[in-house]
């Protein structure tokens, strides 16, 4: 089967699995099996390819394009993506433009990232921010060792342990957390459902890490419809400047203070 026919053909099967977008994530499919980025696909669309039905039948079963790629694009960073952490995102990009603002005219900054994931965050702002002292816990040791093995392929210079909401009162300079803010799976993507619980499902850590943290500055990532009540909260614990920033689809995604 050439590329242009395996193009066509997993698009075909991938819309009629209900992905939403069948011909890109079919073109990257492709493109993956072939060892060349997406536009150097076009170039030779009568290149045989091998090894792309399992890759296929995976995201059919609508496990996530990340996992099934094995790597994803999170700003200037590739990183390795599996199931023992969430897939970035985008909408966690604009998180991290958030706290590199509120770094800025802060020299070497202590910085913690609560729960720390793939290391996406953590690893983003020290690859921008080289100066920052950058430290990233969760409480999955899977999570952790993801992170590691992405630090250890960027070569950056990260301190990974295990830990949670308390290790904000040890005094930061920021404190940054995607933490999790589904309260159900019920009506959401198929593919949430490959991701770890643990990162997705839960309530009310927001209130809680901004009531423990000792941090000039906290940002945090929250769901539709949650920034005014995260917000309400940090004003309730005395930051100041408390401020919300949609994503790229308007949602209010960012919730941040200063003290």
């Amino acid at each position: 089967m050439t590329a242009r026919e395996a193009i066509a053909e997993a698009a075909r099967r991938l819309d009629a699995a209900g992905i939403d977008t069948p011909r890109v994530d079919a073109e990257l499919l492709v493109a993956h099996v072939l060892g060349v980025s997406r536009t150097q696909l076009y170039g030779d669309l009568d290149r045989d390819v091998d090894g792309l039905e399992p890759l296929l039948v995976r995201r059919e079963g609508r496990e996530p394009l990340a996992y099934v790629l094995g790597e994803w694009g999170f700003r200037r960073l590739t990183l390795k993506t599996d199931a023992r952490a969430l897939v970035p995102r985008p909408e966690t990009e604009i998180l991290v433009e958030r706290a590199l603002a509120l770094l800025d005219g802060t020299e070497a900054p202590r910085v913690l990232d609560v729960g720390v994931g793939s290391g996406a965050i953590a690893l983003a702002i020290k690859d921008e921010r080289p100066d920052a002292r950058v430290t990233g816990v969760d409480e999955s040791h899977d999570a952790l060792a993801l992170a590691r093995e992405n630090a250890d392929r960027l070569r950056l210079d990260v301190e990974l342990r295990a830990g949670g909401i308390e290790t904000a009162r040890d005094g930061w300079d920021l404190v940054v957390s995607n933490p999790p803010y589904v309260e159900t799976l019920d009506g959401l993507q198929p593919e949430l459902r490959h991701e770890p619980e643990m990162a997705l499902l839960g309530s009310g850590f927001h209130e809680r890490l901004a009531e423990v943290a000792r941090t000039r500055a906290l940002v945090l990532e929250v769901g539709d419809g949650q920034a005014p009540q995260v917000a309400a909260a940090l004003e309730s614990f005395a930051y100041r400047n408390v401020k919300v920033t949609a994503d790229l689809s308007g949602i209010e995604r960012v919730v941040e203070g200063v003290r």
